[in-house]
This record gives structure tokens, sequence and C-alpha cells, in this order.
């Protein structure tokens, strides 16, 4: 988890500065006693600030921690997420990676699809006699509740539908509109309740794995939603609990947006892969650093197309970011690539807001298809 692109505020909530102290008991705690009695208090001033909704109390508190007590802030931040998607339930998420040249879909999933989906989820990625509730809708990015306050509030939500074995109704109309992309991520909320030291999931139980729920997931799983998902290539991903989900789908889009636009651009411009260039640079400002792609035809220098590689932790950098990327590029085909060394600004198109991308002259370009494929532009990965 990173820490609030906000400035923190110069003086402290007296909620965020209990969190804080809790937290930093708890990772200098050294025997499990310890442990319990730090965790206890802790949960319990979590539950307090979600019961207000008070979102600014957790990002002060993160923010105390980030730069003088890692350690802590890793301990606060696992609380935190785990008490957003635990109320009774556990929430899940299933994300659906998908890209295609038309739109696509995100909205209400039909009830027979729903249906199907359950008995899936309960015989490949559930542990035995778990409770499912699902919710009826498959959200965008930006439907997903944002922050953990309202990712608390939603999982209390769905905990009923968890409880009776049912469906959660979502109302669509309260949902924000999805924005049009090349490659984007769909996903399913549900939530599951097991008895007291029972598993939760298929890899819990003695002969299950990882490896095996994922490949049935993405078989079965994959075939239900293909009628929700025409036109589009996808790639399910495993479902798990909503933070760690999520994660993951954030690390898996990354190569699955330069496999993306290069199965668009070979289509559209009717070029092979090795007919492309790939020109990646470093984009930052002060909070914020990531690597952008610039595509372009191997002989010409116009950026023809682009995507965001985002840096997901504080770990990353932008060096391991460049093999990352140069193996997708040439996993998919593409040989020439171009790495710049100088640094670019964050900048985007002030007309349409979309990212510039660097060319292979070193400058950042919006990115235009020849006038004649202009019309089929999607937008980048967001």
């Amino acid at each position: 988890m990173k820490p609030s692109r906000n400035r923190r505020a110069s003086t402290q909530p007296p909620e965020a500065e209990t969190l804080q102290k809790l937290a930093a008991g708890l990772a200098e705690s050294g025997c499990r006693a310890e442990d319990a009695f730090w965790e206890k208090h802790l949960e319990e001033a979590l539950d307090a600030v979600f019961a207000e909704g008070d979102e600014n109390v957790l990002v002060n508190a993160l923010d105390g921690l980030y730069e003088k007590q890692q350690r802590a802030y890793e301990v606060l931040a696992d609380s935190i997420e785990s008490r957003a998607e635990e109320a009774g339930v556990l929430l899940l998420a299933a994300p659906v990676l998908a890209w295609s040249r038309f739109e696509i879909p995100s909205g209400r999933i039909p009830a027979a699809i729903l249906k199907d989906l359950s008995v899936h989820l309960r015989a490949h990625v559930l542990a035995e006699g778990v409770q499912l509730g699902i919710a009826d809708m498959l959200f965008s990015p930006d439907q997903l509740p944002q922050g953990f306050c309202e990712t608390a509030g939603f999982t209390r939500a769905i905990a009923a539908a968890a409880e009776a074995d049912g469906v959660m109704k979502v109302d669509e109309k309260s949902l924000p509109e999805t924005g049009r992309f090349l490659s984007d991520v769909r996903y399913i909320l549900a939530a599951v309740k097991a008895g007291k030291a029972q598993p939760i999931f298929r890899w819990q139980e003695a002969d299950g794995s990882r490896a095996h729920a994922l490949a049935q997931w993405k078989q079965q799983g994959g075939a239900c939603l293909a009628p929700m998902l025409p036109g589009c290539a996808i790639e399910p991903e495993l479902p798990d609990a909503f933070f760690a989900a999520c994660r993951q789908s954030d690390r898996a889009s990354r190569p699955f947006s330069i496999m993306a636009s290069t199965a668009f651009l070979s289509t559209t411009l009717d070029v092979e892969p090795e007919k492309l260039r790939a020109v990646v640079a470093v984009f930052r400002d002060q909070q914020v650093e990531e690597l952008r792609i610039g595509f372009t035809l191997a002989e010409r220098s116009e950026v023809v197309h682009g995507v965001v590689w985002p840096l997901l932790g504080p770990d990353e950098e932008a060096a391991e970011a460049f093999v990352q990327i140069e193996a997708s590029l040439r996993q998919v085909g593409i040989r020439i690539i171009e790495q710049l060394d100088q640094r670019f600004p964050l900048e985007y198109c002030d007309d349409c807001g979309a990212p510039m991308y660097p060319s292979p002259e070193g400058e950042a370009m919006h990115a235009e298809l020849p006038e004649d494929r202009a019309g089929q532009m999607p937008r980048h990965l967001h």
C-alpha cells in the first residue's frame, strides 16, 4: 500500500495518534501473548474510526508512520485492510482482465450467470461448507468501494447476503459511469463466511492448491463470464480477499495492457509486432513516479499508442520495471525497444487529459493513430 498523495496535516488528530501508538506497540511486540493485547486494542480503535467513517484519520495515521516507522506502517496498513474487508464475513474480489476494440461491458449480472458463478466459486475457489453472498454487478475499477471506510461499509452491507447464502442487489444508478479503455479490469464482489478455525479457500484444504484453483476458475468461471463480455479477450484472476485481489489485478494488468496494445496495433495498422517500436521512459513529479511506453511504427517517430506502467509499491524501482517491461514486450513479439535515460514531467494533454508518451526523439507526445484509422483509437489503460 502506498501512502496518501495528500500532504500530511501539520497536527495529527488524536485518533490517528492512538492508531500509530497501537501499531508501533504491535510492531515491537516480542511474543504472541503481547501481540494479542495490541491486536485487540488496535481492532477496537479501528472499528471506532470505521463507525465514524472518518477516512482522514486513517490517512493521517498511515502518512505519519510511513517515513519514520516503516514496520509500524506495514502493521497498521495490514490491520486497516483486514478490518475494512472483514465484518463477520470476508469481502472477496474476483478480477477479470479484459481488452477489446469496443466498449468493455460492466453492469448487472443476469441471474442465470450469477447462479453459475456461485456454483463455480463454491466448487473451485471456496472450501467446503463456506457460506457465500455475491453482488449482482460486474464492477469497473471506478465503481469499486473507494477508501477504507467505504470498503468497510460495503462489507457490512454484503454480509447479510453471505449469512443467507444469497445475492446482494446493487443500485446500479448510484454507481459512477465507466470510461472506455482499450484494456481494463472488471470485478465480481462477494462475501464469504466460514466456521471458526475452518478453511475459507479450496487451497487451504489438504488436497487443494492455488494453482489448481486458478486453472479451474479460469476455465469454468471464464466460460460463465464470456457471454457478459462479448468481443473481449478476457483473463480471469484468482479470487481472493478484496485488497489482495485488487493488488494482484493491478500487477497483472500491466503486462496484459502491453499484450492488448500490441494485438490492437497489429490488427488496426496491419503490421506484425516486429514492425512496431516501443519507447520507454520514466515520468515523475514530486509524489508520483511511473513508466510510460510510447508505441510507434518501426520507421516512423509519431507515437500511435501508449501504455502507462505504474510503480505499485514503495519497493518497486524504475530499473526493475524496465526489465519487466522489456520481457513483456519481447513476449508479444516486439523487438525494437528503446529506453530513454531522461526523466519527463508527469504531463497530460490539456484538451483531453490523456497521458503524453515518449517518442524516439525524446519528446513527450500525444498518441495519435494515422488519420484513416483514428476512429478506432480507444483510450490508454487507466
